[in-house]
């Protein structure tokens, strides 16, 4: 656990850290009345949206391992996406909640295959509607934000996510074709080991090997007769995103603003776009920067450093919170998330 410890510190860290960097060249006289006229309902309505989100991605991941034949109930599901949510916060890109979700939908009776099917599905629809919107959010920001070096983030962050839903295209479409870097990488690490590794290693690749089958085939599965769990798991896609962007018009009729829906969310698409550069655990200070920048457009100064404290207080601290209660009280799964990131 002492990788996952020095992870969960570095991302709180970093998070705090940039927090207070916002809010000391932010804060003004204007900046503490606005704080004393908080509406705290509306702040509470915020965090209570988030709480429903958790529940519709959790429906999707229950609709899509449905369409695979296998029922799990949606308290379950849900346990499972809060529980990842907490190794996805410490880890670059959030990458590291995919693996436990795995982990931990085969660990109620699913094929890793299948489970990784379920889990890469939901990163891929997410991709997709995301990337969908970025040139429609360019558009928008266009002329709200001349910011050079935001620009090159942006391209080099869809760059990314381009480049890895290429791949998991193609291996899906050619199991076998990406075997063979698979197979080559292991054969050159044995060769420098030795024979008996080797050999230790042959039980390993033919696992590999029937697990990126029956990936390949749980693929095929959602195209051909889990068509129904695959559309029911889009809807809640776009239902998820919807409701993870509405917490910020929340948050700002809390502090008494009222910009334009199309423009918030705008920014909070292109701000999901930069936190996918894996550069810092949890995209701790890329996140509170970025959106610091994007917000600026339609958040006034002084109001712009509680904004971003109160959205990244919902969307990344709750998280961890959430996750680790999960985790610890309910799925006690802390140990298998220090093995999963690596340890």
């Amino acid at each position: 656990m002492n990788k996952f410890r020095k992870l969960l510190n570095a991302s709180l860290l970093i998070s705090a850290f940039s927090l207070i960097v916002v809010l000391v060249l932010t804060v003004d006289s204007n900046t503490i009345d606005a704080i004393m006229g908080v509406k705290y309902e509306y702040i509470i309505v915020a965090a209570a949206l988030h709480v429903f989100s958790y529940v519709i991605w959790g429906m999707r991941t229950k609709f899509m391992c449905q369409a695979l034949g296998h029922n799990i109930d949606i308290s379950k599901s849900t346990k499972i996406v809060i529980s990842s949510t907490l190794a996805a916060a410490v880890t670059p890109s959030s990458a590291g909640g995919e693996p436990l979700r795995i982990h931990l939908l085969h660990r109620n009776k699913m094929p890793i295959g299948r489970a990784t099917a379920v889990v890469i599905g939901e990163r891929l629809m997410d991709a997709i509607l995301l990337l969908s919107m970025v040139p429609f959010a360019l558009f928008i920001f266009r002329d709200m934000l001349s910011n050079y070096q935001l620009d090159a983030v942006f391209i080099m962050a869809e760059v990314l996510v381009i480049s890895v839903f290429a791949l998991i295209i193609y291996g899906m479409w050619k199991p076998e074709q990406a075997k063979r870097p698979v197979h080559f990488i292991v054969h050159r690490i044995a060769h420098i080991f030795g024979k008996k590794t080797e050999t230790a290693l042959s039980p390993i690749l033919a696992r590999v090997d029937m697990e990126m089958d029956h990936f390949h085939n749980s693929i095929w599965m959602f195209l051909t007769e889990g068509k129904k769990g695959l559309l029911y798991g889009a809807v809640c896609t776009i239902l998820f995103w919807i409701v993870e962007y509405s917490m910020l018009p929340v948050i700002l009729m809390g502090l008494d603003q009222y910009p334009s829906l199309v423009v918030v969310f705008a920014a909070q698409v292109l701000l999901s776009i930069i936190m996918v550069v894996p550069a810092t655990p949890g995209a701790s200070g890329i996140a509170e920067f970025g959106a610091t920048s994007l917000f600026s457009v339609f958040v006034s100064s002084s109001l712009l450093g509680i904004t971003v404290i109160a959205w990244r207080a919902l969307t990344f601290y709750m998280n961890i919170l959430f996750g680790s209660f999960v985790s610890i009280k309910i799925l006690k799964d802390t140990d298998m998330i220090g093995k999963l990131l690596g340890e």
